[in-house]
């Protein structure tokens, strides 16, 4: 480091190596809202994409018509086209954007320029595996859309073909708005977008969670099954960097919504992200399907592994799961163990073992660092060891994930 810096530029830098240390060889990530993108993706983020800034808005100054702002944007504007025709093949979509800041962003991308003033939605609740965003609180409290629950109930928070069209039926809905923080089955979309499309209502599909799966032909494939627009966050099960990305196959839904995005939603758009997102959007092309299967692939035999050992998930009778989640049942473990999900994973963050809080496993990072099926076993023994024996297994834990070098499927 420059002999000048300040202590806290010191301190900074030390807080930077050791977060890159442990989260990158100190730990087993199964979070399922991360993932970690590949080494040349990385080196996109910290290129001089960085700090550069464009407006790639066609607008009238002084009497000209100019399609930028700015000057020096040649490659900048080959790498956003780039981008987004890769995210139109992949998803097999005509038109895509790779703009949005964020899955949240996205949505609002989507939801705000197609929807009418005081729309009524449906949206499944936080309380049923909904994503809070679509609460009455949050996104339709600034827009003045009413928002009405999609049921989800049961184990796994599925939706069900019956209920979801009778509901359809019943509240005559602007939108439809399908996605979960709970995320582990398909939905009955076929179902669900004709009953929809009868009430002239769209389809949005929130794909955050499962976006990598359903790049990797896994889950669902939501534009053929009726959905309108897909978007979700990029960095889930997705493997890229923080970010979103919407795609749609209808060019009338496109056109109006591509051009509400500039000085609407955001006036700018992060490039190094782009181009990051690209490099992502192009290894998931060579190698999604095989990176998608083993994600879930892993997951079903976590959520076998962890319930022979007396480790209750909920979704059981399906499988456990058709994503990359496994969802603990917090009122049996509180019962059988004496532990709640957020006590539980505090206890193996101890052990170098990361879960979230409210309970849910997931298995991308560890799927991307080279842990397969046959791994499940012993990566489900560490977690009841760590956690509900109060075993330190920390050290083991650590070595081996040292045993695991670089990335798989980049």
């Amino acid at each position: 480091m420059d002999p000048t810096a300040s202590e806290e530029e010191r301190r900074l830098a030390a807080l930077v190596r050791s977060h890159d240390r442990w989260r990158g060889r100190d730990v087993f990530n199964l979070l399922a809202s991360e993932n970690v993108v590949s080494p040349t993706a990385r080196k996109y983020l910290s290129s001089d994409l960085a700090g550069r800034y464009t407006l790639p808005l066609t607008t009238e100054f002084h009497g000209e018509t100019i399609d930028n702002s700015y000057t020096g944007t040649r490659y900048t504007d080959q790498i956003e086209t780039l981008a987004n025709a890769a995210a139109a093949r992949l998803f097999r979509a005509k038109f895509a954007t790779t703009r949005p800041l964020s899955g949240h962003i996205a949505a609002l991308s989507a939801l705000v320029p197609l929807l009418p003033p005081k729309a009524k939605i449906l949206a499944i609740a936080p309380d049923e595996g909904g994503y809070d965003g679509y609460a009455p609180g949050f996104i339709p409290a600034l827009f003045g859309y009413t928002v009405r629950p999609l049921p989800a109930d049961g184990p796994g928070h599925r939706v069900q073909a019956s209920v979801a069209v009778e509901t359809i039926q019943q509240e005559r809905p602007d939108a439809v708005v399908l996605g979960q923080s709970f995320f582990l089955f398909p939905y009955p979309l076929r179902e669900i977008a004709e009953a929809a499309h009868a009430m002239n209502a769209l389809v949005f599909y929130d794909a955050s969670h499962v976006l990598g799966l359903i790049a990797g032909g896994q889950f669902q494939d939501p534009l053929r099954e009726g959905a309108d627009v897909l978007f979700g966050s990029t960095h889930k099960s997705f493997p890229g960097p923080q970010g979103g990305l919407l795609v749609t196959d209808r060019e009338d839904l496109f056109q109006q919504l591509d051009p509400a995005l500039v000085w609407r939603i955001f006036d700018n758009a992060h490039w190094n992200r782009i181009a990051g997102l690209a490099q992502t959007l192009l290894e998931l092309e060579r190698c999604g399907r095989e990176y998608a299967t083993t994600v879930v692939d892993d997951a079903r035999a976590l959520g076998k592994s962890l319930s022979d050992l007396g480790v209750p998930l909920v979704g059981a009778d399906d499988g456990f799961t058709r994503s990359h989640q496994l969802h603990l049942d917090g009122a049996a473990l509180r019962t059988s163990a004496n532990i709640a999900p957020g006590a539980l994973a505090r206890r193996l963050e101890r052990q170098r073992l990361l879960i979230d809080l409210v309970g849910r496993i997931g298995t991308a990072e560890v799927a991307r660092l080279g842990l397969t099926p046959a791994d499940m076993p012993r990566l489900a023994e560490l977690i009841v060891r760590g956690g509900l024996k109060k075993e330190r297994v920390g050290r083991e834990v650590l070595a081996w994930r040292r045993t695991f070098h670089g990335l798989r499927f980049v």
